[in-house]
């Protein structure tokens, strides 16, 4: 009974060691310069680059049945880094730059039109009454 119970323990650290290892891992990785480089300093101007990043990680562990049913651990990862602009520091001031992502407008003009067909919907519906 003991030896299952070791056994047990064991798995439950392995299971720990990993997990610690594989976020170390991601999160180590996940910056802007990893992507966009570091920053760069020409004729007095500094630009540095500014990214959002999302990452998650994930793992488990279990018998496996075409083993004989030995245990086994398995993980994963993910990680996403997208430009969001840049800081431009000149002349001892540093500014916010902003990178607009085109592929945004298509929603932004969606919404402004739901939005507008409501109100003229609301508007409508008040002169009626």
């Amino acid at each position: 009974m003991s030896t299952n119970i070791e056994q047990k323990s064991d798995l439950a650290e392995r299971r720990e060691t990993f997990l610690e290892r594989l976020a170390d891992k991601v999160g180590s990785n996940v910056r802007a310069s990893v992507v966009f480089g570091e920053r760069v300093e020409r004729d007095g101007v500094t630009i540095i680059p500014v990214a959002k990043a999302w990452w998650g990680f994930g793992g488990g562990s279990g018998p496996n049945p075409q083993v004989g049913g030995q245990e086994g651990l398995g993980g994963g990862a993910g990680i996403s880094v997208s430009p969001v602009g840049y800081i431009e520091v000149k002349e001892g001031k540093a500014r916010f730059r902003p990178i607009y992502d085109p592929r945004m407008i298509v929603p932004i003009l969606a919404s402004l039109g739901i939005v507008s067909a409501l109100v003229l919907r609301g508007v409508r519906l008040l002169v009626r009454s």
